[in-house]
């Protein structure tokens, strides 16, 4: 079902040494491809004088036609170009591009207190689930998936305070099926039972005319990476991931990566990622067509029993940051310095000890469950303490 309202209406990344990532992920696409994308950046040149045509003529840059989105589950949130929301919907295995038609609202920060309140007072229910949390870098506005009585849908937040469901009905969106999906059915591992159907889609993130999907595939090794042009044009296999789990001690390759950031380490365009129990590892993407497996380095250990939630990148004094949520060990500004010369973690890390890659703690940010970056000098939070009323807030970048 979809989530509505009577009134509802409705990037590429940072880089070490100052090199845009975007630069290496055009120079392994085909001249077709650079063609494509010169007459796309020239087209959307040209239409950025009028904010309302440029909205309307984005959906027909990228070819998204007007139908009904019916998500079947809450999923990662990402946006790309031209305000587009990339959505995805783990229990259908599939990820929607829509134009959200989103327009800037008064204000610049955010303070929504009883945020669960105020979107279940919005689809008139009694309780809501959050699972993700999106900021349009062109407008400001805070998007979230969220799901209410087995529905699941998409609601924006201004800083104004107003809180709405995004109109999935007859809006301009295209998809793409996660090719090799898991089944959706509960299977036991060891002794745990799980639908791995859920985690068919953990984190997606757009750069350079291409969306990066985390999650889970069918068969052994199903911890895998994903990587769809956009527009879409075909699913595409992608490549299973193996990391070494300090805390664990072994090599593993089920689990799959839980957030993840494109980040390029030493010119090469890597991914940032983090797992459960909480290896950081760096993941090279720059032959993904190439290869079937690819095996990551784990830069750090950062502690066992704890699930990173959301991470972002972020400059200050001319150096780059990770800043991470983790469900039970706050947040971590983690430094990126020398990273193309970490040395991987081999051995075991034992009893909730962390290892490699430096970081701090902020302990002005303790209770943070979602978050994403706002501005080049604030992060937009969803803030819990003690399982208590989530409160929608900016704050100032560490």
């Amino acid at each position: 079902m979809v989530l509505n309202s009577e009134d509802s209406s409705q990037q590429s990344f940072p880089a070490q040494s100052g090199t845009p990532l975007c630069t290496f992920f055009y120079a392994r696409n085909d001249s077709m491809r650079q063609t494509l994308t010169l007459l796309s950046l020239a087209f959307l040149t040209a239409i950025t004088m009028s904010p309302q045509i440029a909205r309307v003529n984005a959906a027909e840059l990228y070819g998204l036609k007007k139908s009904t989105v019916e998500l079947k589950s809450g999923g990662p949130l990402a946006f790309g170009p031209s305000g587009i929301l990339f959505i995805g919907d783990p229990k259908a295995a599939q990820i929607y591009a829509v134009n959200t038609e989103d327009e800037k609202t008064t204000g610049d920060s955010f303070a929504v207190e009883n945020l669960e309140g105020k979107i279940a007072s919005a689809l008139n229910v009694d309780q809501v689930s959050i699972a993700d949390l999106a900021v349009n870098p062109e407008t400001g506005n805070a998007f979230l998936s969220v799901t209410a009585d087995g529905k699941s849908g998409i609601i924006r937040v201004s800083p104004d305070g107003s809180v709405a469901p995004l109109n999935l009905e007859k809006i301009a969106n295209a998809s793409v099926n996660l090719p090799n999906a898991p089944e959706d059915k509960v299977v036991q591992r060891g002794r745990r039972k799980s639908n791995p159907r859920s985690n068919s889609i953990t984190d997606l993130a757009y750069t350079a005319g291409r969306i990066l999907v985390a999650g889970l595939a069918a068969g052994e090794a199903p911890s895998s990476v994903r990587e769809f042009d956009f527009p879409f044009t075909k699913s595409a296999e992608g490549f299973r991931v193996e990391i070494f789990h300090a805390a664990h001690g072994r090599s593993e390759d089920y689990a799959p990566i839980q957030t993840f950031v494109p980040f390029n380490i030493g010119g090469e365009p890597s991914l940032l990622a983090g797992y459960t129990c909480t290896p950081l590892v760096k993941i090279p993407i720059t032959k993904l067509a190439s290869q079937d497996k690819i095996q990551g380095t784990t830069i750090a250990e950062l502690g066992n029993r704890n699930r990173p939630l959301d991470m972002i990148v972020y400059s200050q004094h001319g150096k780059a940051f990770i800043l991470m949520a983790n469900s039970a060990r706050g947040v971590m500004k983690i430094s990126t310095d020398n990273l193309e010369n970490a040395k991987a973690l081999t051995e075991r890390v034992s009893n909730g000890g962390v290892a490699g890659q430096n970081y701090e703690t902020i302990d002005e940010l303790d209770g943070v469950v979602q978050l994403d970056k706002l501005s080049d000098t604030h992060a937009l939070v969803v803030v819990q303490p003690d399982k208590g009323p989530m409160t929608l807030k900016s704050v100032q970048l560490p």
